[in-house]
């Protein structure tokens, strides 16, 4: 794949949905409705006498912005997904709490191979990559481990104390492509696990998805909240998958993910590395994935001049996303550490996969790392935070745990648990642009002294005078 260049548009910010949303009958609630769908009482009347501007919508789409719905998007496919509010979360039944004997999530580390199973590590290998990308070096535990440690700050994040691994299976097993493997995970039993050649001949072969989890479903320990499996290896659903990364089991508290899909010796064709989070919502990018003339009918700025449009490359730096685009514009290339990119895709799935565990669902008020995905290149797209809806779900689940501590107060903890981990990781363009969008949100929650869902946020440094409809 040829080095990739930063991105140099200076066209402004999409912080709403794209125009192939309308396209594809995708209706984004409208935001008061946002607002009210991260409070208890899902109703807007608190909002009688504040009413919300476009001048407020604006504002916050610089901090939380829309999804972005471009063509072959998991919401321009199913564009009626409903989305789940705080209210739904509360009111659903299959949810677990956390207790004070139950709040450790637990990291199963790709499972050991054998001798005897030798052939099973070329199996997550790409089948057509260079030998530069073969070297690059996989995505590590103790990394993982701290990425979940401070995205779910201030749970206890620990190694899975038992054995992982793959072990032969008796019948039908013979040669190199043997349609059923053994998984052991834990002391007792062996979990028979299929496999099968992978359909687009991207991996050898490929894990049947459900049967590893149906091996972490019986490991479970005794004071785990959750437990995830990750693997090296491609995994599939069903036999009309052709792959699937990750899936979760939230009321069973267990995931699984796998790393395979997101090597970066896949991207060429398929990934946009110039505009991968936070440059995903560059306005020229958007406008020429969807192959449409944006600008002309007011979309995404509906009711907004143009002229206030071009100058939002001037005053975008001010804002969260502006300063996230801003850094990881910054950052070096992504070929100067594809390991550290690797990573930074692996950590934003087993973030998305536990939400499950904590029974969030695929979320589609706003652009939102519980967003649905329907391929690698929207994948990428996608960023590392919770939106305000869904930060407030896992605020309360994690405050179960963390009494006497106001929301507002555990927002920022949080926060600056992130804001310390990504300081480690700033050659890679997705956790320096994360630091940079922490960095302005922590002070505007600082200065606010209200919680995310509550918060105004910075606005553009232009006025914004409103052309006639």
């Amino acid at each position: 794949m040829p080095p990739s260049k930063p991105c140099t548009h200076k066209d402004g910010l999409q912080v709403d949905v794209s125009d192939h949303a309308a396209e594809a009958k995708f209706a984004r609630p409208p935001f008061v409705n946002r607002k009210a769908a991260a409070t208890p009482s899902g109703r807007i009347g608190q909002f009688r006498g504040t009413a919300a501007t476009r001048e407020d919508e604006i504002a916050f789409g610089h901090t939380f912005p829309g999804p972005l719905v471009l063509p072959d998007d998991a919401l321009a496919i199913d564009p009626k997904d409903p989305p789940q509010s705080l209210r739904s979360w509360m009111r659903e039944k299959l949810r677990n709490p956390f207790t004070h004997e139950r709040k450790t999530i637990y990291v199963a580390s790709v499972p050991a191979i054998p001798t005897s199973l030798s052939f099973m590590k070329t199996w997550a290998v790409p089948a057509e990559i260079s030998t530069a990308a073969r070297a690059v070096e996989s995505p590590k535990e103790k990394d993982i481990l701290a990425y979940l440690a401070a995205f779910y700050h201030p749970l206890a994040v620990k190694p899975y104390p038992g054995t992982v691994a793959f072990t032969p299976w008796t019948d039908g097993t013979a040669g190199t492509a043997p349609d059923v493997v053994g998984l052991q995970v834990g002391e007792e039993g062996v979990t028979g696990v299929r496999t099968r050649a992978c359909p687009d001949g991207a991996f050898k072969r490929q894990l049947n998805l459900n049967d590893v989890l149906d091996a972490a479903l019986e490991a479970l320990p005794d004071d785990a909240y959750s437990l995830v499996m990750m693997t090296e290896q491609d995994l599939y659903e069903d036999e009309e998958d052709d792959f699937c990364c990750g899936r979760a089991y939230g009321s069973s508290r267990i995931a699984v993910v796998s790393a395979a899909r997101y090597h970066p010796g896949l991207d060429e064709g398929v990934v946009d590395r110039e505009h991968m989070w936070p440059a995903s919502h560059c306005v020229s990018y958007a406008t020429e994935v969807c192959g449409e003339e944006m600008w002309a009918n007011g979309a995404p700025w509906r009711g907004v001049p143009l002229a206030f449009r071009r100058k939002q490359a001037k005053g975008f730096g001010e804002t969260p996303l502006g300063a996230a685009v801003r850094a990881a514009v910054a950052a070096p290339a992504p070929e100067e550490d594809l390991g550290g990119l690797w990573f930074s895709r692996v950590a934003r799935t087993v973030a998305h996969e536990l939400g499950h565990c904590l029974c969030l669902g695929h979320c589609s008020y706003y652009a939102c790392v519980m967003q649905s995905t329907a391929g690698m290149a929207e994948d990428v797209r996608q960023p590392p935070y919770l939106c305000p809806v869904c930060v407030t779900k896992v605020s309360m689940a994690l405050m179960e745990v963390t009494p006497g501590v106001e929301e507002k107060e555990f927002q920022v903890q949080r926060y600056k648990a992130l804001q310390a981990f990504c300081e480690g990781w700033m050659g890679v363009g997705m956790f320096a642009g994360y630091h940079a969008w922490l960095g302005k949100l922590v002070q505007a929650l600082d200065e606010s002294g209200l919680p995310v869902s509550s918060t105004p946020f910075y606005r553009p440094a232009q006025k914004i005078v409103y052309a006639k409809r």
